[in-house]
């Protein structure tokens, strides 16, 4: 039986803050084993090492690894959302504290991290309309920065409505 994949974040020094403040936003998670540096390593003996917390039944590690190696837009997490109130929650708590919205449902947390905040609508709509329905929703999502569902809905749905 082959094991697991496990995410692991870098941070320069905050991955214990980090994984508290994600704990913090998601419902179903946890801080599991913090590992911490011992005599003779790269940082004073008894810095956290490594974090291990949950998300949603997801495993995750977030490593002190020092500077040098920042996060990138090359990898974010996507947080599927089953309606407007749970991807406003997500929104907010990843954003607090001195994130940054970016376009389209991504932002980027106050440590660096991209985050897409999706509803669960949207594969929907992806997978069942039409191209042209697509086309409209897909339009009105890229006129938006936190995604508002009912006016996706909307514009599958050929309804004129304003901006999000």
């Amino acid at each position: 039986m082959p094991g697991s994949i496990t995410p692991c974040l870098w941070f320069d020094e905050d991955a214990e803050a980090a994984a508290l403040h994600y704990v913090g936003v998601f419902d179903d998670a946890a801080i599991g084993r913090i590992a911490r540096y011992g005599d003779n390593m790269r940082k004073a003996a008894g810095t956290v090492l490594v974090v291990e917390f949950t998300l949603r039944g997801q495993p995750y590690m977030a490593l002190n690894g020092g500077p040098g190696v920042p996060h990138s837009d090359a990898i974010s997490l996507s947080v599927d959302c089953a309606d407007q109130a749970e991807l406003d929650r997500h929104w907010d708590g990843l954003i607090a504290d001195g994130g940054t919205p970016v376009m389209c449902g991504w932002l980027k947390d106050r440590f660096g991290l991209s985050w897409q905040i999706v509803p669960r609508a949207m594969a929907a709509m992806q997978r069942d309309g039409t191209p042209e329905q697509v086309q409209r929703m897909m339009q009105a999502m890229m006129g938006m920065v936190k995604l508002d569902i009912a006016a996706l809905e909307a514009a599958f749905a050929g309804n004129r409505v304003g901006n999000s």
